[in-house]
């Protein structure tokens, strides 16, 4: 199996039922547990829904692309070895590995928050990242002050 993800082993995600949105549903297959579909789909468009409502906006997903956008991070570190010595060294991140990150760190941060019910924790986590604000967008921006960090390092970056 290759290190790299290739082109033939990235599986195609249909798109959800409501949204017809790929994100959407990556989204739902990330807060899924045990199998439970039905449940996480009921979880995040309930959740879309009471964040959409409390920023008065029209669409949900007007409100869960702009969140999405602000928590995409578009630098990180990766550690190296050269020399005897491990450097953090800064790379872009493109593509998959953007939307994996998003997803997996917007779940975290959900999960991460305590005295509601899962809807409400993800409503809570979208108004934040839709006003740049949440455990999400530190977790990005502490990444970002990283990568800025290391970036005496991105002479060690090969490709």
């Amino acid at each position: 199996m290759p290190r790299k993800k290739t082109k033939s082993l990235v599986r195609d995600i249909n798109p959800d039922r409501i949204y017809n949105s790929v994100q959407v549903q990556k989204l739902i297959n990330r807060v899924m547990l045990d199998g439970k579909k039905q449940l996480a789909e009921k979880i995040v468009y309930t959740g879309m829904q009471k964040a959409a409502d409390k920023l008065k906006v029209q669409n949900p997903l007007e409100v869960f692309e702009q969140a999405m956008n602000n928590i995409q991070p578009h630098m990180e570190t990766r550690s190296r070895r050269v020399g005897g010595a491990n450097y953090q060294i800064p790379f872009e991140v493109k593509g998959q590995r953007q939307s994996h990150l998003t997803a997996m760190w917007f779940v975290a941060a959900a999960r991460s928050r305590s005295g509601m019910d899962m809807a409400d924790r993800v409503a809570a986590e979208l108004v934040d990242a839709y006003n740049n604000q949440g455990i999400a967008i530190k977790k990005r921006e502490d990444t970002h002050k990283m990568a800025e960090a290391n970036r005496a390092f991105a002479h060690f970056a090969r490709f």
